[in-house]
């Protein structure tokens, strides 16, 4: 399959960090693997000394050019690396050096100077757990169309001609002009870096290094020409954007299948490489993602539909599937379109991956996606060619800047109930007085509490969020970002503050199942069975539990679980998701766009946990909540048909930014070519009841138990997480219960 992908791949797997050292992805970038040529540049510590030089004399420089400066100090002075083991440039200060001198600098000045307190107001609500909010830079894709066609070389020159035909229209504006300078300097910085790097490739003499100086040349000057110069355009811009510029690049490419096709075609037809030589690009680049190491998983999707309805999946989108299956990895994480449309092998064909580990590819279904998309006002054929980023979310292609700033703990308003809007772990009001104990008298009354709480505490953190949302591109410009939207430059804004067609933000919700169970618990334990008054049940959260067993067992086992197709859990799921779309869906933000629903948790799920106190629904302080629109750890009992339909009862397509649903499987229902159907009947039917994402883990108790126990023999044992994996032997021990409990209650 491989030309020298073997022989290299120990030198891959230690180009980022060494394996043999400890490691944590959290701060993956602040690693260095082998070391690089001191011949080539300086090492971190000397160009942070120089950026704050750098700083110094431009204190009254605009914040764009400033931070084009500093990305352009930074790419001037890196070491440099055109390893003969490797098909990719090395960069060795990846650890977004810019950041104290810029970015962190600017964000303390704009809370201090314009938005006094408002820290102090987040911190409070940061502390007791309501919610999470700040401003949020990881989630851009740039237009991939156009740095295919334009190349770096190309993207500088079209922003040279707006810029040329807008001061031919009107003066600039001081905003204006900075905005075009700062792309300037910084793809004019890129450009200089890859003549570097080509000249130091034309000096190596290893095997690798003709072709590598013949692509650095040609991205240096051009577009790319051929497979391999995409596949590194694609790199070096995530390498420059992500770990220099400070902005996450959410996907590798508008669909990695869908854009090499034309390349990989034309090289196999002109035999500018074998397929050999092709598997070897796609192979190497992929390692780099596994290398990196980040904690999220870096995304890529493949698939889709095209204007006529068909399917884009072809040729490449098995063969990256084959490669990614033969490398073993988990890193990146793949995303895969899917339609009615699909064919039916290739699907399958993931299945069988999925349910032989590769639980890092994650299915987005195209019918629900786009009748979500078009909800908010986006066209047909927008909403068609959507790019796939991060988790599982979805944004008009080239045309959409989506934040993710606010994450709302749809737990803790169940706390504050209990305790007239006061928060038991720093004794501050933090929501409203919604009534003592004794005035609710009903379910309907504590129902009403409950939601008075979640709306002061949503409309909390979209206030707050909208004031420092106005400064996005002041704490941190995007110029690097910006020159690849054309929207952007004809608008001459950054895109990241008003420059996009879309300029919206998300509110994501965790804790959703947490939050019901909890409510049916109340309603079940005291209001319909009498077991327990409010004051008691209160006492038994307070003390966690602890001398109150029975009643925490009565609690676990309420017969009303989200999850298990039960009607009344259900309906209050379906009329707590109904309102949270309804007050965020196309509420205008502070942008010149709107809010955003989504379904999804991210890390939330722990943290939130971390500070959310014991719940009705037998929870206890500081446990993890439920993620996503997933049950409880361990109370989806009915099995997966009941799961997906109390998922889709809530209907995804009102969730206007992402909505999963987490599946777990046991080994032997998927086995065989039974196996492959039964998980293809619940794709089919989540699609067909407008779900959105769904992803897959296949495991059983057993098999957890034991690696628990014998952590060695399981080091490649991976678990999807959230919208990303890990492997088993990385997660807390609290964590691996959590997967072992729900794992002994799916049916095998």
């Amino acid at each position: 399959m491989f030309v020298t992908l073997p022989e290299d791949r120990d030198y891959l797997e230690n180009k980022y960090h060494r394996t043999d050292q400890p490691y944590d992805s959290f701060k993956r970038m602040a690693y260095h693997g082998y070391e690089y040529d001191a011949q080539t540049g300086l090492d971190d510590e000397q160009i942070k000394e120089g950026l704050c030089k750098l700083a110094e004399v431009s204190r009254d420089v605009p914040n764009p050019i400033a931070k084009a400066q500093a990305v352009a100090y930074v790419l001037d002075h890196t070491r440099i690396d055109v390893n003969a083991h490797d098909y990719y440039i090395g960069l060795y200060s990846w650890n977004r050096l810019i950041a104290e001198t810029t970015i962190n600098s600017w964000r303390d000045e704009v809370f201090a100077q314009s938005l006094p307190g408002l820290q102090e107001e987040m911190r409070r609500h940061h502390r007791a757990g309501t919610f999470h909010s700040g401003p949020d830079y990881d989630h851009s894709v740039p237009d991939w169309e156009a740095l295919f066609a334009l190349g770096f070389t190309g993207i500088r020159e079209r922003a040279r001609q707006y810029r040329k035909d807008h001061e031919q229209a009107a003066p600039l504006t001081p905003d204006q002009a900075a905005f075009f300078a700062g792309i300037e300097i910084e793809y004019t910085a890129i450009i200089r870096f890859l003549d570097r790097l080509a000249a130091y490739a034309k000096k190596q003499t290893h095997a690798k290094a003709a072709l590598t100086a013949e692509c650095l040349t040609q991205l240096r000057d051009g577009a790319p020409r051929n497979t391999y110069e995409a596949l590194q355009l694609v790199y070096i811009y995530f390498m420059i954007c992500e770990c220099v510029d400070h902005y996450q690049v959410r996907s590798l490419a508008s669909g990695l299948d869908i854009m090499l096709y034309p390349y990989f075609k034309r090289d196999l037809e002109q035999k500018t490489f074998t397929r050999e030589q092709l598997n070897d690009f796609i192979g190497y680049f992929l390692m780099q993602f596994s290398a990196i190491g980040n904690y999220w998983g870096h995304p890529f999707y493949m698939g889709g539909t095209d204007a006529q309805g068909n399917s884009l999946i072809n040729e490449l989108s098995t063969i990256i599937l084959d490669i990614y299956d033969n490398l073993g990895i988990y890193n990146p994480k793949i995303q895969v379109k899917v339609n009615h449309n699909t064919p039916v092998p290739f699907v399958e064909k993931i299945m069988d991956m999925i349910r032989r580990g590769h639980n890092s590819l994650v299915f987005l279904c195209e019918p629900g996606i786009v009748k979500s998309m078009m909800s908010l006002g986006v066209t047909y054929d927008e909403a068609r060619t959507c790019d796939i980023k991060g988790c599982y979310e979805f944004a008009v292609k080239a045309g959409e800047v989506s934040t993710a700033p606010l994450y709302l703990n749809l737990l803790k308003p169940i706390v504050l109930v209990f305790h007239n809007g006061r928060d038991p772990a720093t004794d501050v009001q933090i929501g409203p007085e919604t009534g003592t104990l004794d005035d609710l008298d009903s379910f309907d009354a504590f129902y009403a509490a409950f939601m008075g709480q979640l709306d002061a505490i949503l409309e909390d953190g979209m206030r707050i969020t909208d004031q420092f949302e106005q400064y996005l591109d002041v704490i941190n410009p995007a110029p690097m970002f910006s020159a690849t939207i054309e929207g952007s430059l004809k608008r001459m804004k950054d895109a990241y503050a008003t420059g996009s067609k879309y300029n919206n933000t998300v509110v994501l919700h965790t804790g959703f199942a947490s939050a019901v169970d909890s409510l049916m618990a109340v309603k079940h334990l005291v209001y319909d069975t009498g077991s327990v008054t409010l004051a008691e049940l209160k006492n038994a959260l307070v003390q966690d539990w602890n001398g109150y067993e029975i009643l925490r067992a009565k609690a676990l086992n309420c017969p009303h679980k989200f999850g298990n197709n039960d009607s009344l859990a259900d309906l209050y799921a379906s009329a707590l998701s109904r309102w949270l779309c309804m007050k965020e869906n196309l509420r205008p933000n502070a942008r010149g766009g709107v809010y955003k629903a989504a379904m999804h948790s991210a890390r939330k799920f722990i943290d939130f946990g971390y500070a959310t106190e014991a719940t009705p629904d037998g929870r206890k302080i500081g446990e993890e909540m439920s993620k996503n629109i997933s049950p409880v750890m361990g109370m989806d009992t009915q099995g997966v048909t009941a799961l997906v339909h109390s998922a889709t009862q809530l209907d995804p397509s009102l969730y206007t930014e992402d909505f999963n649903v987490d599946v777990m499987l046991h080994p032997s229902a998927v086995s065989g070519e039974e196996g492959l159907a039964a998980m293809k009947a619940v794709l089919d039917t989540y699609m067909k009841r407008n779900g959105l994402a769904i992803q897959f883990n296949v495991f059983d108790s057993q098999t957890l138990r034991d690696a628990q126990v014998h952590p060695e023999q399981y080091k490649n044992l991976q678990v999807r997480v959230c919208g990303w994996n890990v492997l088993f032997n990385n997660m807390s021990k609290t964590e691996q219960d959590a997967y072992i409990l729900r794992s002994e209650r799916i049916a095998p």
